[in-house]
């Protein structure tokens, strides 16, 4: 094989290496071994009678070489991405792998549901789903888009709106029984109130009361205190319906457990804070066909400004 074209075959492989950060981040990456990415930089560097990377059992970095290499492969093999992009927009059909990142408990609620429509409407594409409610960077991790709750704080990436997230508070039958109902918001001070870490008001909730005749809504900060806090929704209402505590989830979580009566709504009069899911992927010149399918079926499936779990 001529070695110009045997090297730009390479290209994908030492990027991937140089932005993840390794041989074995790469493969994963790539969807390949971590053998197959070693012997294809071996034979990369052979062919360029140069070393491009310097290797420890901690740690890679590039050498004097590989940093001039890296900035011209890096532009190529985007040029060559957005080329390969407008080719398949052409195509009737999406295809190729799409690798997402959702969080723990959206994905396994809304969207690993989802897929087996959405991957029987468009058979070429295969989904490649990691889940993990901790934010991940796109380019490290080879991921197409991600499903992130909240504002954008990458300039780098792009947004697009799927869902509002509404939030209520909310706690078992059982554990009303036997503590009772608060009947304002300063008396959940006395109460068990269960937290999730990751959310940025741990130690306070807010609480929003809309006001008519075109007033502007009012707001209350209570703080909160309770013996159980958990980085995962599903473990927080697990607690909820066994009786631990009171507990702020999102509807997406609790709409079953409200309409079923295994959780009672507190405060209904109230509203508390709202974001958005959004789907954020990479700024390309052109948006890969398998990703846009991918947009306008979930915007699709989950039901716009009133998604099917809020109705």
């Amino acid at each position: 094989m001529d070695g110009k074209l045997e090297g730009f075959g390479a290209l994908p492989v030492f990027v991937a290496v140089v932005e993840a950060g390794g041989f074995s981040p790469a493969a994963r990456q790539l969807g390949i071994s971590k053998s197959a990415v070693s012997k294809r930089m071996t034979l990369l560097e052979q062919q360029l009678g140069v070393k491009l990377l310097h290797r420890t059992t901690r740690k890679l970095s590039l050498t004097e070489a590989g940093e001039h290499y890296f900035e011209h492969a890096a532009k190529a093999y985007r040029a060559a991405r957005d080329a390969e992009d407008a080719v398949l927009q052409l195509q009737g059909e999406p295809q190729g792998r799409l690798r997402i990142n959702t969080p723990m408990s959206f994905g396994r609620l809304h969207i690993a549901p989802m897929m087996p429509a959405f991957l029987k409407r468009y058979p070429k594409i295969s989904i490649d789903m990691v889940m993990d409610d901790k934010t991940v960077d796109l380019v490290d991790g080879g991921f197409d888009l991600a499903i992130r709750a909240g504002d954008l704080v990458d300039s780098s990436l792009i947004a697009r709106p799927l869902a509002p997230l509404r939030s209520m508070l909310c706690a078992s039958p059982a554990y009303l029984a036997e503590q009772g109902t608060p009947g304002t918001l300063s008396e959940l001070a006395e109460h068990n109130c269960l937290v999730f870490s990751y959310s940025n008001d741990v130690k306070e909730w807010t609480f929003i009361k809309p006001e008519g005749n075109g007033a502007a809504p009012r707001k209350e900060t209570v703080a909160v205190n309770g013996n159980f806090r958990v980085n995962n929704s599903e473990a927080l209402r697990e607690l909820m319906l066994r009786g631990v505590g009171i507990g702020r989830l999102p509807t997406f979580v609790t709409g079953p457990d409200i309409r079923s009566g295994q959780l009672v709504q507190l405060f209904p009069e109230y509203e508390m804070p709202s974001i958005t899911m959004n789907a954020v992927f990479l700024e390309r010149q052109y948006m890969p066909a398998k990703v846009r399918a991918f947009l306008d079926f979930a915007l699709d499936y989950f039901g716009g400004d009133t998604p099917y779990w809020d109705r």
